[in-house]
């Protein structure tokens, strides 16, 4: 069960934030206030939300996930493989410091994004994407080691991250779509497929028996719910904009 959330605020400078969506650019007032129901989402589901502040200096930095990975034994900031990211990470650490965490940290030049780490329990699936490489992806292992827990690589062809096509709704529960329905490190649980014309509902986050889904994809909240999770929908349109996800917008633990 989570107990905490870190969240951090979109900056007026979001509207030139890194994107190969081409669904146009973010409506800034709009993506405030879709964040401001993300994160009365988050305490809906029971969570003490900490809020840093906007840093118009990085455009991306809304999207907290990638700059740190917490776990029940430390917390690890990463190397963004954006170079353009890479100065996101500093208020992080200070942020997860004050909270008393011990705090690792990803070396050049190993590089890692948040986003393609998937926890399983004491487990994490990383995906080898163009913003993790294969020295990132080891650093995370060897620190994971050292605190009794483990990582195995997937390799990705297709999507920016992991958790773009793919979500663990914890029960040995998988949402995915895409490559990630054949891949066989997901098939000993049980999947639950996407339309692919919902693609985009596959990252959803599972907090506390509940689950944060996007607005606007009705046949992957079925899907969900028919598995008896209680759903909150949350619009992200804006996020989505800039090949940001629900899961993107948070640190949960």
């Amino acid at each position: 069960m989570f107990t905490t959330a870190m969240v951090k605020i979109p900056c007026k400078n979001l509207v030139n934030g890194i994107s190969n969506a081409n669904l146009g650019k973010p409506d800034y007032s709009l993506a405030l206030a879709q964040h401001t129901r993300y994160r009365e989402a988050l305490e809906a589901c029971g969570l003490e939300v900490v809020v840093l502040a906007a840093d118009e200096n990085y455009p991306d930095s809304t999207f907290i996930e990638d700059t740190c990975l917490v776990t029940p034994h430390c917390a690890i900031i990463t190397n963004p493989g954006a170079e353009t990211r890479r100065g996101e990470i500093s208020s992080v650490k200070k942020a997860m410091e004050a909270l008393g965490l011990t705090v690792e940290a990803i070396q050049a030049p190993g590089t890692l994004d948040a986003g393609d780490i998937m926890m399983v329990g004491s487990h994490f699936l990383v995906g080898l994407s163009l913003r993790t490489n294969k020295n990132g992806f080891e650093q995370l292992s060897s620190l994971l080691r050292k605190y009794g827990m483990t990582a195995a690589a997937v390799p990705l062809t297709t999507v920016l991250h992991l958790k773009t096509g793919i979500s663990y709704l914890e029960n040995n529960t998988l949402l995915a779509a895409g490559e990630f329905l054949n891949k066989p490190e997901f098939q000993s649980f049980t999947l639950l497929p996407v339309d692919e014309r919902e693609a985009y509902a596959a990252n959803c986050v599972w907090i506390n028996d509940r689950v944060l889904v996007p607005m606007g994809f009705p046949e992957t909240k079925h899907l969900i719910e028919e598995k008896g999770y209680t759903t909150i929908e949350v619009d992200a349109s804006e996020f989505r904009k800039l090949d940001g996800g629900l899961s993107c917008l948070s640190l949960r633990f």
